[in-house]
């Protein structure tokens, strides 16, 4: 048995498959293609709030408007379930007013504002007709809404998943020097060694040897 793993191994490899990163730069320009309609509110809420929170995109579908709460430095997120915590013990996660004018705090209100929800799901889906349902996005719309999203600001969205919110932001938290205690924090990986490979990504070209030498 253990050899024919390690023939498995070898023949296609051990490199895990995981969702592109969606990178700040390249999600800046999504949100600038976006416009002021009900599906744009809640597309720029949901990705503001997506990689800002660090959240999987199960945890984003899973929001109530309940588990939002404001606060004078911005909002506190609770997620109540998670893939790393099965019993439902639940942590609190802080959104800061963004220093940018894509501010993930102004962008949730703005969408919650312009869809009138006060109770049940935060994210959910908008009909043709323009009203909002009142179920919950699931998991694989969030992938479809981002990269058709991708697609309109003119990038290939090709490897992107609903979980690249997440992976963007601590590749590019990672790359900007952030400690790693302070993004796990914010997206509650159990370790350093669970993160990474994405600190490994944000620092590909951090002191390059290359950089040195052409």
């Amino acid at each position: 048995m253990k050899a024919t793993l390690r023939g498995l191994r070898r023949k296609h490899g051990t490199a895990q498959r995981q969702a592109k990163p969606l990178m700040r730069d390249d999600l800046l320009l999504v949100l600038d293609s976006l416009g002021e309609t009900l599906r744009d509110h809640r597309d720029r809420a949901l990705l503001l709030l997506g990689f800002a929170g660090g959240f999987r995109r199960s945890e984003l579908v899973a929001l109530e408007r309940a588990d939002i709460e404001t606060a004078r430095q911005g909002l506190i997120v609770t997620i109540r379930r998670s893939k790393t915590d099965q019993e439902a013990a639940g942590r609190r996660i802080g959104i800061p007013h963004g220093r940018t004018r894509h501010c993930p705090v102004t962008a949730v209100e703005a969408w919650l504002a312009a869809s009138g929800i006060d109770t049940g799901s935060l994210f959910r889906p908008i009909t043709r007709h323009g009203h909002v349902a009142t179920n919950p996005l699931t998991g694989d719309a969030v992938s479809v809404l981002l990269r058709e999203r991708l697609a309109a600001a003119g990038i290939d969205p090709e490897g992107y998943s609903g979980n690249s919110l997440r992976a963007g932001f601590a590749t590019s938290a990672a790359q900007a020097g952030v400690s790693t205690l302070k993004i796990r924090a914010q997206t509650g990986h159990a370790s350093d060694a669970m993160l990474a490979r994405y600190v490994r990504e944000g620092e590909l070209f951090t002191g390059n040897a290359v950089g040195a030498l052409l």
